[in-house]
């Protein structure tokens, strides 16, 4: 089998309705390069969800804001507003009742809640 062997969603829906209309997965896996088992997931996906869970949700972060850190702003405008959604977060962070203290592998997340922060 091929390492990084990606099939888009109409690849993967093609293969599921081949397979539900009564080939093989063995026939199919060696046809398309990819394990029987990977057939059985995605039927599974597609039985719960139709193509929509065919998508993969490789690289897919929930969080809108994470990597904030890696952005490299490409003109004045975007630094800005980078800026802007960097405060938002902290302010976030104050409302929740705590402070970030250190950088990378020392940072500790330290509550306010008790302590005069005055």
């Amino acid at each position: 089998m091929r390492k990084n062997n990606m099939k888009t969603p109409q690849e993967k829906e093609i293969i599921v309705k081949r397979y539900l209309n009564g080939e093989s997965a063995a026939k199919l896996s060696d046809e398309y390069e990819i394990s029987k088992k990977r057939i059985y997931i995605w039927l599974n996906k597609y039985n719960e969800n139709g193509i929509e869970g065919l998508k993969s949700q490789t690289g897919k972060h929930k969080n809108p804001n994470a990597g904030l850190h890696l952005i490299k702003p490409k003109n004045k405008i975007e630094e800005l507003e980078l800026e802007i959604m960097k405060k938002d977060i902290e302010i976030a962070r104050l409302k929740k009742g705590y402070n970030v203290k250190g950088v990378g592998q020392e940072k500790e997340f330290v509550t306010t809640f008790n302590k005069n922060t005055k």
